[in-house]
């Protein structure tokens, strides 16, 4: 990456090691163009320290936004995946600001890296016993880090997740276990069970509740998703993923109406007591009974 220059925006954890021009008009001043930061986010919870790069819009280099706070995104590449190519291969900072530009998206600043944050290994985004600790790098140290560069939001509604292929598992797994920090996620052409290869060696070491973990789809019948908003994307030809992308949605539909009807119990069943009419006990835990899918019926 090169020699540490200084800390971006003064954050301890997160060292600026370059700077580049974003390929759009005006791109070579930043109050008009952005900024692309080359950085290292270090250490701290999570015993990892990964290079990124951190799109700053223009909007964060003028002072008529110097009270402003902005939403970020965190985009992840696949796997082996190159975070230049989401750069100059996948073009997010010039994509972003035709998006604004054209009135279709509000200012971001966008988080650019391997999803791999502890190569050559392939973690899957996985806590390895004794080895990285994904979760708690992205849940924890990339947005405390990331924070000292610009002024970004700190509510979980300023943060979203993005990934293709590998980096898309670990959006949506991200955006499942940790609502509290990104309201959403996307996973595009993503899978949704940790892949076990050669290049990920041990990740579990034997401990099936680590493995049952990283199974989204069984994750979703135990941990109903709170707060969490999700786009994953497929295709009918050319995509491996159809059918248990399609099983990835309906485990989220199913899980939110079964929070929902739980919720509508749990009123009813004080209404009831304020009434003096309790309703039956265990009535507020009973699984909301599904009919079929609009897609079952011949609906779009």
């Amino acid at each position: 990456m090169g020699v540490v220059t200084d800390h971006a925006g003064g954050s301890r954890h997160l060292a600026r090691v370059g700077t580049q021009h974003p390929d759009v008009p005006g791109g070579r001043v930043p109050a008009v163009g952005g900024r692309i930061d080359e950085v290292v986010i270090s250490r701290r919870t999570s015993g990892i320290e990964s290079p990124a790069y951190v799109h700053l819009p223009p909007e964060c280099s003028q002072g008529a936004h110097a009270g402003r706070t902005f939403p970020a995104a965190v985009v992840l590449t696949g796997y082996p995946g190159s975070a230049e190519n989401l750069l100059k291969g996948l073009r997010h900072p010039q994509a972003a600001h035709d998006l604004v530009k054209a009135g279709k998206a509000r200012p971001m600043i966008l988080v650019m890296l391997r999803s791999a944050v502890a190569p050559p290994r392939h973690t899957e985004c996985v806590d390895v016993p004794g080895g990285p600790q994904t979760r708690p790098f992205f849940a924890k140290d990339l947005p405390e880090a990331v924070a000292g560069s610009c002024r970004v939001g700190e509510k979980a509604r300023d943060w979203g997740v993005i990934g293709n292929s590998t980096g898309g598992y670990c959006a949506s797994k991200i955006g499942l276990y940790h609502s509290d920090r990104y309201a959403a996620s996307a996973g595009l052409s993503a899978h949704y069970r940790a892949a076990e290869a050669p290049t990920t060696g041990d990740l579990f070491h034997g401990r099936r509740e680590l493995r049952d973990r990283a199974d989204l789809m069984g994750t979703l019948e135990n941990r109903p998703p709170s707060g969490s908003s999700f786009l994953v994307t497929t295709s009918r030809r050319g995509e491996g993923n159809l059918g248990s992308t399609m099983e990835f949605i309906e485990k989220v539909k199913a899980a939110r109406e079964g929070v929902l009807h739980r919720a509508r119990q749990r009123r009813a069943q004080r209404h009831d007591l304020a009434a003096g009419d309790p309703a039956r006990p265990g009535m507020a835990e009973r699984p909301a009974r599904r009919g079929p899918s609009p897609a079952a019926r011949g609906e779009d």
